[in-house]
C-alpha cells in the first residue's frame, strides 16, 4: 500500500467515525426524539446558526468515565457524549452554543461532555462570543458522578466561568426538554430563558426526588412546566409553543444585544415610526378616570418603532411590562407599570423582574425608558412577609447604579416611593424626564391622603362629604404636571403625540463623559 493509500485509508475512518455519531446513523434515536415533538440537538443547532456556518467541537468525542461500572463505555454507547458544542453564527455574528442529546443517555453530560461545554464557554469568554445553550437532558450523569475525584471539581470550573460571562456576553438557556436540577443551574445564572410547552422543565429537583425528600407526589409540569416556571414563579422569560419558536426567540433576543460589551448592538435599517393614527391614538388612551385602567401596549406602541417590541415575562408578574424595543432602529429597553393589573403597583415580583431587566439593559449599554403611572409599593401583611421593601429597593439602586441613557415619562400617576422606584423626577440620574399633561405627582394618592391627614377635621365639618371633596379637589390642583414642572422637578410637560420625538432627540445626545472614581469603593451592594 502506498504512502497516498495509507493517507486516504486514515481520511476515511475519520469521515465513519464522524458519520456514525450523525443522525443519519442513528434513525431510530431521531425517530423517536421527533415522536415526541422535538428536534435533535444538531437540528436545534441548523435551525439557530446561518446555514453552514456551525463548525463543531468535540464531535469524536467519547465518553470517560471512572467509575467501574460503566468504565467499558467507548464511542458508540454515547455519541459525541451526548452534548453537541461548537461555534456558528446567527444573522452574521458568532455565537458558542452548546446543545445536550437526549437520545444520547437521556441527555446527561459526562466528564467528555463536561469538557466540551468547558471548552465552548472559554472561548466566548475569551473572544466575546454570546454564548447559548439548548437543554434537553438529566444533568449530570449520574453513573459517572459517584466519584469524588472528579466531581469535587465542581463542575470543572463552570460556575466560575458562568460568571464572568455574565454582564460580558449575552448568556441564554433554551429549555426543550427535561431540565430539572443541573440545567436549572445553568439557567439561574442566564440573562435569557425562553421554555418550550409541552416539553420543557424547570426545576432544582425532579418529582422523584421531591417525593422521596418530601413526599409531595407531583408531575413533572405541576412541579416545573412553564405554567408554573413561566407564569408563576418567573424563572423563565418566555413558553413558546414548539422548538422553532424557542430558537426563533433566541435569534430574536440575541438581534436586540451586542455580541460583548464591548461591541455594538446590531442597528436595523429596516425600520418605520409608528403610524399617525397610532400616534395620535395616544391622546386619547388614557382615561379621565383615574381608577379606570387602559392599554399600556398601546402607549409603548405609539413610542417605539412599528411591531419591534419584544416583551420578556409577559406573564409574569403583569403589573410590570418589560421587554426590548426599537427607535429609529437602535435598540432601547422598556420598563412600565400596567394599570391593568394590581393598577401598576409595584410588588416584590414587578421589583425582581424589572430591576434583573435593567442591569442586563446596563451591562450592554441600551439606554432605559420608564413609563410611569404607579400607585406605590404593594402594602399588606402578605407583601411585607414577602421582604417587599428590600425587593422594591432593587429597581431604583439599578436605575441609579446605570451608566446608560435613561428617561422617564409620567403618564398619570406617579405616587410615593413606587414613583422613586421607577426613576421618576430628580430620583435617578436620568438624561430626560418628562410628564404628560395627565400625570399627577405626590407622595401618595389623593384621596387617601386626604382621608389620613384630614380625617378628624372632615369628621367636625357640617358636611363631611362636601369637606372631603373640596380637600381633593384643592390638592389636585397642587399635584398636576404644570406645578411639578414650574419647581425643575421634571424637565418638560409633553404632548403625548411628541414623546417618540423628544425621547430620541435625548438618547441621540447622550454621551457618559463621567469618570466613575468617587467614592472610593469597589461596589454598592445589592439589597437582596
Amino acid at each position: 500500500m502506498s504512502d497516498d493509500e495509507d493517507v486516504a485509508d486514515l481520511i476515511a475512518a475519520v469521515h465513519r467515525a464522524a458519520a456514525a455519531v450523525a443522525d443519519d446513523s442513528r434513525p431510530e434515536a431521531v425517530e423517536r426524539q421527533h415522536e415526541a415533538g422535538k428536534l435533535t440537538a444538531r437540528e436545534r443547532v441548523d435551525y439557530l446558526c446561518d446555514e453552514g456556518s456551525f463548525d463543531e467541537i468535540g464531535k469524536l468525542a467519547a465518553p470517560m468515565p471512572t467509575t467501574p461500572e460503566v468504565a467499558d463505555w467507548e464511542r458508540e454507547d454515547a455519541p459525541a457524549d451526548g452534548v453537541v458544542c461548537g461555534i456558528g453564527e446567527v444573522d452574521g455574528r458568532p455565537v458558542a452554543i452548546m446543545a445536550t442529546d437526549y437520545t444520547v443517555k437521556g441527555g446527561s453530560i459526562g466528564h467528555a461532555g463536561g469538557r466540551k461545554l468547558q471548552r465552548v464557554a472559554t472561548l466566548a469568554r475569551d473572544r466575546g462570543y454570546p454564548f447559548v445553550m439548548l437543554q434537553d437532558g438529566g444533568g449530570h450523569r449520574i453513573q459517572e458522578g459517584l466519584d469524588a475525584a472528579p466531581t469535587a471539581r465542581g463542575d470543572n470550573g463552570f460556575a466560575n466561568l458562568q460568571e464572568t460571562l455574565s454582564g460580558w456576553v449575552p448568556t441564554v438557556s433554551a429549555m426543550m426538554g427535561p431540565g430539572f436540577a443541573a440545567p436549572t443551574n445553568f439557567a439561574a445564572l442566564c440573562d435569557f430563558v425562553p421554555m418550550v410547552e409541552g416539553t420543557a422543565t424547570l426545576g432544582v429537583a425532579g418529582p422523584s426526588l421531591v417525593e422521596a425528600a418530601l413526599g409531595t407526589d407531583l408531575s413533572k409540569a405541576e412541579l416545573g412546566g412553564p405554567a408554573v416556571q413561566a407564569t408563576r414563579n418567573g424563572m423563565a422569560d418566555l413558553a413558546c409553543e414548539d422548538d422553532e419558536a424557542c430558537l426563533d426567540a433566541v435569534r430574536t433576543y440575541l438581534s436586540y444585544l451586542p455580541r460583548n460589551a464591548t461591541h455594538d448592538p446590531p442597528v436595523s435599517d429596516d425600520w418605520a415610526a409608528p403610524t399617525d393614527a397610532t400616534i395620535d391614538a395616544l391622546t386619547d388612551v388614557i382615561p379621565a378616570n383615574e381608577k379606570k385602567g387602559y392599554d399600556i401596549y398601546a402607549i409603548v406602541e405609539g413610542i417605539v418603532d412599528r411591531d419591534s417590541f419584544f416583551e420578556l415575562k409577559p406573564e409574569y408578574a403583569r403589573n410590570i411590562v418589560t421587554g426590548f424595543a426599537r427607535l429609529e432602529g437602535r435598540p432601547v429597553g422598556v420598563v412600565a407599570n400596567n394599570p391593568r393589573h394590581k393598577a401598576g403597583t409595584i410588588d416584590t415580583a414587578a421589583a425582581d423582574k424589572s430591576s434583573h431587566f435593567v442591569s442586563v439593559c446596563d451591562a450592554f449599554d441600551r439606554p432605559v425608558l420608564t413609563l410611569i403611572d404607579v400607585p406605590g409599593i404593594l402594602p399588606g401583611p402578605d407583601s411585607e412577609a414577602e421582604g417587599v421593601a428590600r425587593h422594591a429597593a432593587k429597581l431604583p439602586f439599578e436605575l441609579n447604579r446605570a451608566t446608560v441613557p435613561t428617561v422617564t415619562v409620567c403618564l398619570r400617576r406617579g405616587y410615593g416611593y413606587g414613583y422613586v422606584a421607577m426613576g421618576g423626577g430628580r430620583s435617578a440620574d436620568t438624561d430626560l424626564s418628562i410628564a404628560w399633561p395627565t400625570a399627577e405627582i405626590a407622595a401618595m394618592g389623593i384621596e387617601g391622603a386626604v382621608d389620613v391627614a384630614y380625617r378628624r377635621e372632615i369628621e367636625a365639618a357640617e358636611d363631611p362629604d362636601e369637606k372631603r371633596a373640596a380637600l381633593v379637589e384643592k390638592f389636585k390642583d397642587r399635584t398636576d404636571a404644570v406645578r411639578a414642572a414650574s419647581r425643575l422637578g421634571i424637565d418638560a410637560v409633553v404632548d403625548p403625540g411628541d414623546t417618540r420625538e423628544r425621547i430620541v432627540r435625548a438618547i441621540d445626545r447622550a454621551e457618559d463623559t463621567r469618570e466613575d472614581d468617587w467614592p472610593p469603593k469597589k461596589h454598592s451592594i445589592n439589597p437582596i
